[in-house]
């Protein structure tokens, strides 16, 4: 069984019902992660949750089966939450579907989060042909459709919001979902809203709760590391601090700002006319317009081998931040200094 952004929303309730293991994938890391959520909510008991990592189970692939068919410790239910890299999940999940169709008890349900895995990886290949199974695949977001999601998230909390305002939280995300679904959830609580009944939402409210504009939150940061601009690079560290800027939601930032990168550069390809699609993608409001010179000069300081690379080292510091919480910030900083200066050599 397989699903895309698009039609996850209808595809979701009978996937619940049919489904035991579902996986999610693609370069939208946040929105893979909302829609695992989204399942674990719609069960109808899911218990404890179990959260494992995909270098866990790549060390002991039997692991899984275990966890799946043991109770919880008050002999409740429970479901299994993974986030892996790649197809470090896949003989786990092999295992796991080989001992199903032996007949060897049944198992709870397990949700699979993995980043840099897309629906043509070895995992998503033994899942999709089977109908107890989910791939979900997750394309990078555009401000369009973020746009949307907010809009939608917001008429659920019972927020009138208009196009102006939900593009505002869209972008002071940096089109993280998950970010926007914690600024919607605010302003309700701010407003008294509800779905039964429901508040108008103004830029005041917005204020009110801290909700960041796009000045002051990742994208300076980001495009001056993306851009190169070294000269810019302390100042905006300094930022980063003294606003105590969330490491791991920063570097989210980065890597949705890389994936966009990779699909431009798709489309472009390498003797393209970059302002051309650049202006192309922003009447289609697939970017947003004072986005195009960052784009710019990003698309022609990161191309071919050297983005490949770049989407690598951003996946490989994402698993080092969530091993080191205490010294995410420090370990970040290290890093964006590194690609800064990467950046501002133009060969």
């Amino acid at each position: 069984m397989k699903a895309t952004q698009r039609d996850f929303a209808a595809s979701a309730p009978k996937a619940v019902r049919q489904c035991g293991v579902f996986f999610f994938c693609g370069q939208d890391e946040a929105g893979a992660s909302m829609a695992a959520d989204r399942i674990a909510a719609m069960l109808d008991d899911p218990g404890e949750r179990v959260e494992l990592s995909g270098a866990e189970l790549r060390r002991d692939p039997v692991r899984l089966g275990d966890e799946a068919r043991s109770t919880s410790l008050f002999g409740g239910n429970r479901h299994i939450l993974i986030r892996a890299n790649g197809d470090e999940a896949h003989d786990a999940l092999k295992i796991l579907l080989e001992t199903k169709d032996a007949g060897e008890g049944a198992a709870c349900p397990v949700l699979i989060v993995a980043g840099a895995a897309t629906d043509k990886s070895r995992t998503a290949k033994l899942l999709e042909p089977r109908d107890d199974c989910l791939v979900a695949m997750f394309y990078p977001p555009d401000l369009a459709a973020v746009t949307s999601t907010v809009r939608q998230m917001a008429d659920a909390a019972g927020v009138r919001l208009g196009g102006d305002l939900a593009e505002r939280i869209a972008r002071s995300s940096g089109l993280d979902v998950r970010l926007a679904q914690s600024e919607v959830t605010k302003l309700a609580t701010f407003l008294d809203a509800s779905a039964q009944a429901p508040r108008t939402a103004d830029a005041e409210a917005l204020d009110a709760i801290g909700a960041k504009t796009e000045e002051d939150g990742f994208m300076p940061l980001v495009n001056a590391v993306l851009s190169g601009e070294v000269s810019r690079l302390a100042g905006e560290l300094k930022r980063m601090r003294d606003l105590s800027l969330n490491p791991v939601g920063l570097l989210l930032a980065f890597e949705r700002r890389a994936a966009q990168l990779a699909q431009l550069a798709a489309k472009v390809g390498p003797r393209g006319d970059v302002a051309a699609l650049l202006e192309q993608e922003t009447r289609a409001r697939r970017i947003f317009f004072r986005d195009k010179r960052d784009l710019a000069v990003q698309l022609r300081r990161w191309q071919g081998r050297r983005l490949e690379r770049l989407v690598q080292r951003l996946v490989a510091l994402h698993r080092t931040l969530m091993s080191n919480n205490q010294s995410a910030e420090i370990l970040l900083a290290q890093e964006l200094a590194e690609i800064a200066r990467a950046a501002s050599d133009k060969r």
